[in-house]
């Protein structure tokens, strides 16, 4: 059995997902191992938003995470979308909260309050980074009287609540993957927790909202392993009971490195726009750092399974059975595990899947417009707008081949203009074309060395629909990678 839960206390386990870009893969694949946990133990899995980051906040990314999940076939019993008993499950609307939260701390001594300006911090990080004492704030308001302080507040001087880092000793917690962890204080910053405009930072957010929605296990990625003493030192301050803690492994590209979208695409709609089966993107993750248990052979041997069902996976979970070496998010082990659960499919079901992903009216609608000029019989659609259905492309050389170019010189143009395209947030022609035109003024490159070999890139083709137009239908991830795979392309034939 996975580890008891608590006494006394419920499972209850959240996501937390913050809403500033595209749904990722490692959200879908830390909300299917906390479903499992909470499932298995007949507890309640969470959806919260994190959305105090207003800088990086996108208004359309809450709605992709609701609706990319429930694509992935994960269901949540509270949520912004479903409610529950502690609602809201916005971080947005709960900064009085975190504000009461903060003058609890201040009251406790656990807290204080910090008056350096931008201007003095920015001095000390450079001066502590000279003398080699790391980049964190030295702690000169940690000295002010309670009278100080207040006649600062009152005189309005602008503020923010930090962290009273204990002095001294080490804080230890105990993460159910890998045993005790130990950070000594002196190494731990005395973390901003509430900033001078009023908004909570992610520490203090995340431990009011944990105790207050009776979170009882924190389960999330391994590169919050290094927040987590900050967080202990929050809910000692507070005399809170901490929650149960394990950090899951990150994914890792081939090469070991963490999954990044310039290595792997990491959409959670870029895998469903390539044709993977929900259920078959569970199953694959499920299998990142975890195993199934072994079944016996008619012979007596072990045998391990590789395809089940995520009930099953719910009757079996054990975090015993998680190993901590990086799980290589394989794209081809993906694409094999998809043919599986398409090969058992009825055909009724490849109809429907069809009608309702690869061809669905909402889809088509977007590009019958771009290709009623260009086609003068039915039958030249496929061919002329193939390009939207097809998953990654091949290349003919000659066709990247360009007067005054080399290979290289092509390949390095398409990287830059990719690159130029990665911060445009909402995906449209007129965003794109801007964004384009401005890297073209920049760079000094002209239009024919990049338009040409851009537009190959993303249709295979020199003569297709609008270009703008078009990598707005295809998206910011299926556009990445086949200019990624482009480049490679162009590299084997320099």
């Amino acid at each position: 059995m996975s580890k008891p839960k608590p006494s006394g206390r419920p499972v209850r386990v959240r996501i937390a997902p913050s809403p500033t870009g595209d749904p990722h893969i490692g959200t879908a694949y830390i909300a299917l191992f906390n479903y499992a946990f909470a499932k298995h133990h007949n507890g309640q899995f969470i959806l919260r938003i994190e959305d105090t980051d207003q800088t990086r906040f996108r208004k359309d990314s809450e709605r992709l995470i609701l609706e990319t999940l429930r694509w992935v076939g994960l269901t949540w019993d509270e949520g912004p979308d479903v409610g529950g008993p502690h609602a809201p499950y916005r971080q947005s609307e709960r900064t009085e909260l975190y504000k009461e939260h903060a003058q609890i701390l201040l009251e406790k001594g656990g807290a204080y309050r910090c008056f350096c300006t931008p201007e003095r911090l920015d001095t000390v990080r450079k001066e502590r980074a000279t003398a080699k004492l790391g980049g964190g704030y030295d702690r000169h308001c940690r000295a002010l009287s309670v009278e100080e302080s207040a006649k600062r507040v009152a005189a309005g001087t602008s503020f923010t609540v930090r962290l009273k880092v204990p002095q001294g000793g080490a804080t230890v917690f105990r993460d159910e993957l890998r045993g005790d962890v130990s950070f000594e204080n002196e190494g731990i910053d005395d973390q901003v927790l509430l900033k001078s405009d009023g908004f909570p930072t992610y520490h203090l957010a995340n431990v009011v909202d944990d105790h207050v929605m009776l979170i009882s296990h924190v389960m999330r990625g391994e590169e919050w392993i290094t927040s987590t003493p900050k967080h202990c030192i929050l809910y000692d301050a507070f005399g809170w009971e901490r929650p149960a803690f394990a950090h899951f492994p990150l994914l890792r590209n081939a090469d070991k490195s963490k999954i990044s979208k310039r290595k792997n695409p990491t959409s959670i709609n870029y895998y469903r726009r390539k044709g993977v089966l929900p259920a078959a993107l569970r199953n694959f993750l499920a299998l990142m750092g975890w195993s199934f248990p072994p079944t016996s052979a008619p012979d007596g041997t072990d045998v391990s399974k590789e395809i089940f069902t995520t009930n099953e996976m719910v009757q079996a979970f054990d975090l015993s059975r998680f190993t901590l070496g990086g799980p290589v998010f394989d794209i081809e082990k993906l694409t094999w595990m998809n043919g599986q659960y398409l090969k058992s499919m009825s055909d009724d079901a490849w109809v429907t899947h069809l009608q309702k992903e690869v061809f669905s009216e909402t889809y088509l609608r977007r590009i019958v417009p771009l290709m009623k000029e260009r086609v003068e019989k039915f039958e030249d659609f496929i061919d002329k707008a193939g390009f939207f259905f097809s998953g990654d492309l091949t290349y003919d050389p000659a066709s990247l081949e360009l007067k005054g170019r080399t290979r290289a010189q092509t390949a390095e143009a398409l990287a830059e203009a990719m690159e130029a395209l990665e911060p445009v947030e909402e995906w449209s022609s007129a965003n794109i074309q801007a964004t384009f035109e401005a890297f073209l003024a920049k760079s000094g490159l002209k239009a024919k060395d990049v338009y040409m070999p851009f537009r190959i890139a993303v249709t295979g083709k020199k003569d297709s629909p609008p270009l703008f137009d078009s990598v707005e239908v295809l998206g910011k991830e299926i556009v990445r990678r086949r200019v990624r795979l482009c480049v490679q392309f162009l590299g084997t034939l320099a």
